[in-house]
C-alpha cells in the first residue's frame, strides 16, 4: 500500500494529499476525525465528538440503550454528509467494546450500514490494544513502558519497548462498565479494579519506566491537573506529571462528590459520576506498575489505525521532522531550504547533542513560516504557533526551544513573553543555545536575502573562541552594515570574537574586521 495518497489533477500533477478520516464508535462517545492525507503524522483538520453513552446499562441489561443508539445514528448520518462534502473517500470505521459486547450489536451495525452507509469494523479486544498501542508509538516512538487506553467500556493495558509493543490485555473497567457493575459506589468499583488488575502478572515489569494515558476521561483529567498547577502550556501530548504527584492528584479527586466535582473547571457534566472511577483507576496502574511519571498521548486507537495502513518506509520516518517539513512546504517560501541551512550552520555547534541537532533540524525547516507576517510581530506569532501547534515527537522543552529558535530568527522576544508563554520549560542554558540557533538563522537569511543556496558561497566555522564567515572576494557586495551586525550578534551570543574571511581570485585569504 503506497504510504501518502495524493490527489492529482487532469493534467497528471500533484494537488496535495487525499484527506483521510477515522470514526470511532466507542462505549461513550463517537468521534470523527478528518486528516489532511494518509501521512506520517497526520495533521487532523476536523474532528467532531457526540457522547452517546452506548454502553450505559450495558451490563446489566446486555444491551445498548435504544436512546444512545438513536443519537449514534443520527450522528453518524451527519458525518457521512460531512465527509461527502469534504471529498473524503478513504474512511476507517471502527467499533469498541459496547458494540463488541452488546446481545444488539449486530442490529446497530446492520443500522449504521442500512441508514448511514458506513461498514462497520468490529475490533476485537487484541486489535484494539494493538492498535491503541501502535498509535501511541507513532507519536512517541521512544516510548518505554506501559500504556493505557481507557473506553467506556474497557481499558487496553500494553507493555512497549524498542518501538515496539507486547504484552496486552484488555479489561472491564470502563468507566461506564464500572458505574453499572459498582451500583454507583465508588468503593464497590475501587474493589473490583484492584482485583482485575491484580490478575495481571506483567504489569510491574514496568517500574521505574513510563505509564502512558489514552482516552477522553484521562486527557481530561490532565487539563484540570494543568489548570490547577497553572501549567504555561495547554497542550495535552507529553504533558508529564512525576508519579507521586499523580497519586495525590487522583486520590484527591476520587474523595471529591458530584456537587465539588461540577465546581472544577475542564471536568464535562457528563463525565462527572464516572471522574472517581477513571481516576482510581489511573492511580492503582501507577501503584501497581512502579512506573516513574505519566506521560499523556494525544494519539491513540484512531491514529494507529492510519498508522497500520503506511508503508514500513514512512513509518520509520520522524514524526517531528515529518510535521515540520510539511509546514514548512505549505507556509516557507519557494526560496528556503531547512535541510542546506541546518548543514551550513552545523560547524559552529560541534558540542550540541543528538537531541539538540534533531531540533536544531526543525527548526530550520520552520525558519520561514513567518515570512508573510507583519515585521513587527513575525517573532511572536510564531513563538507562539510552534508552542501550540498539534505536533508530535517531542516533549514540551523541544516544543519551546523549537518555538524560541525560530522566534530570534526574526527578533529577540521579551523575557517576560517567554516566561508567559512557556514558563519553566526551558533552562538558562537551553534558552541560549535556542537564540543562537535562531541568530544563525537570522544571519543566513539576511546575508541570502532568503535566497538559501546563495549560502553555497559562503561558510561558517568556529574555532578556538573565534567565530569565521568565509566568503569569495566578490561576495563582499552583499555584506553591509545589517550583515555585520548580525554576525557580531551571532559571535556574541556563542562567545566568540568575529572576524570576515575573504578569498582572493588568486588563492590568497584576506582577513577583514567585523565591520572595516
Amino acid at each position: 500500500m503506497p504510504g501518502v495518497l495524493t490527489r492529482g489533477g487532469q493534467d497528471g500533477r500533484r494537488r496535495g494529499p487525499v484527506p483521510v478520516a477515522v470514526v470511532d464508535i466507542g462505549s461513550n462517545s463517537i468521534r470523527l476525525v478528518v486528516y489532511e492525507g494518509a501521512q506520517r503524522a497526520p495533521t487532523p483538520v476536523f474532528n467532531e465528538k457526540v457522547l452517546c453513552g452506548l454502553a450505559r446499562g450495558l451490563t446489566k441489561s446486555g444491551r445498548m440503550l435504544e436512546s444512545g443508539m438513536e443519537l449514534a445514528l443520527s450522528s453518524l448520518a451527519r458525518f457521512r454528509g460531512l465527509l461527502s462534502a469534504m471529498g473524503v473517500e478513504q474512511v476507517d470505521v471502527v467499533a469498541t467494546a459496547a458494540v463488541r459486547d452488546a446481545e444488539n450489536g449486530p442490529e446497530f451495525v446492520a443500522a449504521v450500514r442500512d441508514q448511514c452507509g458506513f461498514d462497520v469494523r468490529i475490533l476485537a479486544g487484541e486489535d484494539e490494544a494493538r492498535l491503541s498501542a501502535m498509535g501511541v508509538l507513532s507519536g512517541i516512538p521512544e516510548a518505554e513502558g506501559l500504556m493505557g487506553d481507557l473506553g467506556g467500556g474497557s481499558v487496553e493495558l500494553v507493555r512497549l519497548s524498542g518501538r515496539t509493543s507486547g504484552d496486552y490485555i484488555t479489561l472491564p473497567l470502563g468507566p461506564l462498565r464500572l458505574l453499572d457493575v459498582a451500583d454507583g459506589r465508588p468503593a464497590k468499583g475501587r474493589g473490583i479494579i484492584d482485583k482485575q488488575l491484580a490478575s495481571v502478572d506483567w504489569i510491574p515489569e514496568a517500574k521505574k519506566q513510563h505509564f502512558y494515558p489514552v482516552g477522553g476521561a484521562w486527557r481530561m483529567l490532565a487539563r484540570v491537573h494543568m489548570a490547577q498547577s497553572d501549567y504555561p502550556l495547554h497542550v495535552i501530548h507529553h504533558y508529564t506529571i512525576d508519579a507521586e504527584e499523580i497519586v495525590e492528584f487522583t486520590k484527591l479527586l476520587g474523595k471529591l462528590g458530584p456537587k465539588s466535582l461540577r465546581k472544577i473547571p475542564g471536568i464535562s457534566r457528563q463525565r462527572i459520576d464516572t471522574v472517581p472511577y477513571a481516576a482510581y483507576l489511573l492511580q492503582r496502574i501507577v501503584q501497581v506498575s512502579g512506573v516513574s511519571d505519566v506521560v499523556f498521548s494525544a494519539y491513540g486507537l484512531r491514529e494507529g489505525c492510519l498508522y497500520d495502513r503506511l508503508s514500513a518506509t514512512v513509518r520509520r520516518r520522524d514524526p517531528l521532522l515529518s510535521i515540520c517539513q510539511r509546514e514548512a512546504e505549505r507556509m516557507g517560501r519557494v526560496t528556503a531550504d531547512g535541510e542546506a541551512l541546518f548543514h551550513w550552520m552545523t560547524p559552529i555547534f560541534p558540542d550540541e547533542t543528538k537531541h539538540q541537532m534533531r531540533f536544531r533540524l526543525a527548526a530550520c525547516y520552520l525558519a520561514d513560516i513567518g515570512w508573510s507576517e507583519h515585521p513587527d510581530y513575525r517573532a511572536e506569532m510564531v513563538f507562539s504557533r510552534i508552542l501550540r501547534h498539534p505536533a508530535v515527537g517531542t516533549d514540551h522543552a523541544g516544543r519551546a526551544f523549537i518555538a524560541l529558535a525560530v522566534a530570534a530568527r526574526h527578533s529577540a522576544l521579551p523575557k517576560e513573553l517567554i516566561e508567559r508563554e512557556a514558563g519553566w520549560l526551558l533552562s538558562e542554558a537551553e534558552t541560549a543555545q535556542a537564540r543562537a540557533i535562531g541568530m544563525a538563522m537570522r544571519l543566513a537569511y539576511t546575508y541570502s536575502g532568503g535566497v538559501i543556496s546563495l549560502l553555497k558561497q559562503a561558510a561558517l566555522s568556529r574555532r578556538d573562541r573565534r567565530l569565521t564567515l568565509s566568503l569569495p572576494d566578490h561576495a563582499d557586495i552583499l555584506v553591509g552594515d545589517v550583515v555585520d551586525r548580525r554576525f557580531l550578534s551571532l559571535a556574541k551570543a556563542l562567545s566568540c570574537e568575529a572576524e570576515i574571511e575573504y578569498y582572493l581570485p588568486n588563492g590568497e585569504a584576506k582577513i577583514s574586521g567585523v565591520g572595516d
